[in-house]
């Protein structure tokens, strides 16, 4: 439920990203409005390594429980704030930063959020099943990120074009406060033993004795994060402003695709637990570079089917890297600095690369007039995690976890 609320708040900024773009950086070019847009959306992932750090030493030293606590309040606080913000036409200069100071809030929050929740479900769960457990704190991400897919559909398919612009745009983000609330409720309730930590140092010693493991685990999430964000969030955007499809059609294959991954999730990690992390992560790592720009033209169409059927495609490919991701990044993890550690090293790999592919893809097009580049991030992003799975990571499925 944490999870589900968190991704929802962080993921229905980047669907009306073109909207927001033109009501708080208003610019006579359009591509401009969208851009700084975008680099607000980036904002909000580059301060993650730094709630990773605060949440994840508040995890390793106090508990679990209070870090999923604490980043619920964090998150849902910000999020209502940008739905009642007035607009640059409305208060000027101060509208931008305002909201650029919102979504870094926001980041600080995501930051300690889904990594604590993979190390709690992981620390948790029977070793022969670390993977199928862990893959729903992944499961509530990619459904909290559907559900905003499924209420920017329900808004761009019931009001009309000024509506949304006027007002309809801000209804997610309000209606986010609900979600928040069910998400505390829930995990003021859970109770964990406070950890035994082996060190008093955990920020310290994830840059020190452990920073190559912390290293490794930054490398391994590059390709995921780069083509989640680019199908599941930037496509929204793409398949309107570059297919000039209607932004209803836009959300609605979304939402579909965003449906299936779901399915795959399970499915991914159920398989890790049996053949174990690497030949996942390398099946997935070598579909990712070789695949990428194949179903990213299926994607650059006209025909809502052939779209479609591109980001099915990515969505059976992320399904698979994260079936094999998502343990391995707790087991690959010392455990002296397991919540500190993995929340700095997967949000320093989210951040700088996955959070910033919006931005990256509008300016690759913009720059370069090839509608396809993103598809070249992409290969990079996989070739990155393909090889770090190959020679850099050892298996970890079928080891006791400290």
């Amino acid at each position: 439920m944490g999870n589900v609320m968190e991704w929802y708040d962080f993921a229905v900024y980047g669907y009306f990203a073109g909207i927001i773009g033109r009501q708080f950086f208003p610019s006579d070019n359009p591509a401009v409005s969208l851009i700084t847009a975008f680099g607000a959306f980036a904002a909000g992932f580059l301060v993650r390594p730094l709630g990773g750090l605060l949440f994840g030493r508040i995890g390793d030293l106090i508990g679990r429980t209070r870090a999923l606590t604490l980043s619920v309040i964090t998150m849902a606080v910000p999020t209502v704030l940008i739905g009642l913000l007035p607009t640059h036409a409305q208060i000027g200069l101060a509208a931008p930063v305002l909201l650029v100071v919102f979504r870094m809030i926001q980041g600080l929050s995501v930051g300690g959020e889904y990594t604590s929740s993979l190390v709690f479900l992981v620390e948790n769960s029977p070793h022969n099943r670390r993977a199928f457990s862990a893959i729903w704190g992944v499961w509530g991400a990619g459904a909290g990120i559907l559900l905003g897919s499924g209420v920017g559909a329900l808004l761009t398919n019931g009001l009309d074009e000024a509506q949304v612009v006027s007002w309809g745009w801000r209804l997610p983000f309000i209606l986010g406060a609900l979600v928040a609330g069910t998400g505390y409720v829930v995990r003021r309730n859970i109770h964990t033993e406070r950890p035994v930590s082996a060190t008093k140092s955990p920020v310290f010693d994830s840059f020190g004795k452990y920073r190559s493991a912390v290293m490794r685990v930054a490398l391994l999430n590059v390709g995921y994060g780069i083509s989640f964000y680019a199908v599941f969030v930037y496509a929204v955007t793409y398949i309107k402003e570059i297919d000039h499809l209607p932004e209803g059609v836009a959300f609605n294959l979304n939402t579909l695709s965003m449906a299936l991954l779901l399915l795959f999730l399970p499915m991914g990690a159920w398989l890790s637990d049996r053949i174990g992390r690497k030949p996942i992560l390398i099946a997935a790592g070598t579909l990712l570079t070789f695949g990428a720009i194949p179903l990213f033209h299926l994607i650059h169409t006209t025909h809502p089917i052939t779209i479609f059927l591109g980001e099915l495609g990515f969505a059976l490919i992320i399904g698979m890297l994260a079936g094999g991701i998502v343990a391995a990044n707790v087991e690959l993890t010392p455990a002296p600095v397991r919540c500190t550690g993995l929340a700095f090293a997967y949000n320093v790999s989210i951040g700088v690369f996955g959070g910033t592919t919006p931005l990256m893809a509008a300016w690759l097009i913009s720059t370069t007039g090839n509608p396809i580049m993103p598809a070249y991030w992409i290969v990079m992003g996989g070739a990155i995690t393909l090889l770090t799975s190959i020679f850099l990571i050892r298996e970890t499925g079928f080891i006791t976890l400290d």
